[in-house]
């Protein structure tokens, strides 16, 4: 048996198979590009989507395929579910993007919900979340904590969302400490375990005595920091379970509202695809299990700041804001804008690793 055909056998549904539910059920298909596991990425937008099952019953049927690369299988998959009767997908990863925006145009009474991307058409939209908020608050935290001044990330992709996301955390650290300096290891995968712990090791190794594991959807990088004793967070579930003693604390992801949302204006005939992108305001981006080590003071300002974020009163990326090089990119009393972000290609001062080109 091939790859396809594994993948294809590997159909997980919620209801009955491809092709066989009455003509008044919604057809889902959902396209992940990792294992649903118990925690990570693909694991929160399971959750999201069993939100919807619970709120629709069997009126709605979901079909999920799991651990699906970007490229051409993950390609024929998505045109077997428009073949097989979807009316309703999510694409689960950036490098979807491409196929199924071209999917889309073609079969413009379907509705899409796409990852992490940037483009949009009348019945697709692309959903990212503004993680580099939760980050902020866990820089700080991160500050309070660090005896060595250097913080460790082992990354996914060099994506803007990613990007923005650990220049959130550099910010929010510096903000205690401008001492404070970040190194970054990209793997270039969303699930290498074997990967994401040799580059948490490697970090260790070079003087970061805190990590966080940015889109890791494995806790590989978690345990790791359990083991050396140095303080670990992560993005979009919990993975406190993996570190009992040195967890730092999460930045969840909660798509639970997003997605039910979303299938109601598809069943209403109202969705309109648009650039959905969604922060603490929208309580999507979630920051919790913080550490008992962080002290009240800290975590005082860490509410505070919180608060701020979420209302707009104050921004991650107000100015002044330097980029790796020493240059003032926006000065202060201005803000980066959304654009800007969205399409982030650049760290902010402190972070020391180069982008990879």
């Amino acid at each position: 048996m091939n790859r396809m055909s594994k993948a294809l056998a590997a159909i997980v549904t919620a209801g009955c198979m491809f092709g066989t539910a009455q003509a008044d059920t919604l057809e889902i298909g959902v396209l992940l590009p990792s294992p649903i596991a118990d925690v990570g990425w693909s694991h929160a937008l399971n959750e999201g989507i069993a939100a919807v099952v619970e709120k629709y019953g069997d009126k709605v049927n979901v079909s999920t395929i799991e651990n699906i690369q970007e490229g051409p299988d993950a390609d024929r998959i998505m045109n077997k579910m428009i073949g097989d009767g979807h009316e309703f997908l999510l694409l689960g990863s950036f490098g979807y993007m491409n196929a199924g925006l071209k999917l889309a145009q073609r079969n413009p009474e379907r509705t899409f919900l796409h990852a992490s991307g940037y483009k949009t058409a009348k019945n697709f939209s692309p959903f990212t979340a503004k993680y580099y908020e939760g980050a902020y608050l866990m820089g700080m935290a991160a500050a309070e904590l660090t005896k060595t001044k250097k913080l460790g990330v082992v990354s996914a992709f060099a994506i803007p969302e990613l990007i923005s996301t650990i220049n959130g955390f550099t910010l929010g650290a510096r903000s205690i400490d401008p001492d404070i300096t970040v190194d970054v290891i990209w793997i270039n995968s969303w699930f290498d375990p074997a990967k994401a712990q040799d580059s948490a090791k490697a970090l260790l190794a070079g003087g970061a005595d805190i990590l966080f594991s940015n889109a890791q959807d494995t806790p590989s990088v978690v345990t790791v920091g359990e083991e050396a004793g140095a303080y670990v967070f992560n993005l979009n579930s919990s993975m406190k379970e993996y570190a009992p003693t040195k967890y730092l604390g999460v930045v969840k992801t909660d798509w639970a509202p997003f997605f039910v949302a979303s299938v109601d204006a598809h069943l209403a005939g109202t969705f309109e695809g648009a650039n959905e992108w969604l922060g603490m305001d929208d309580d999507v981006v979630v920051v919790e299990d913080w550490s008992s080590d962080i002290s009240s003071d800290m975590m005082t300002r860490i509410q505070a700041m919180h608060e701020e974020i979420a209302s707009g009163a104050r921004h991650v990326y107000d100015g002044p804001l330097v980029n790796q090089a020493g240059e003032e990119v926006i000065p202060t009393g201005q803000r980066l804008e959304d654009g800007a972000i969205l399409g982030m290609d650049w760290h902010v001062e402190g972070v020391n690793s180069p982008l990879p080109k």
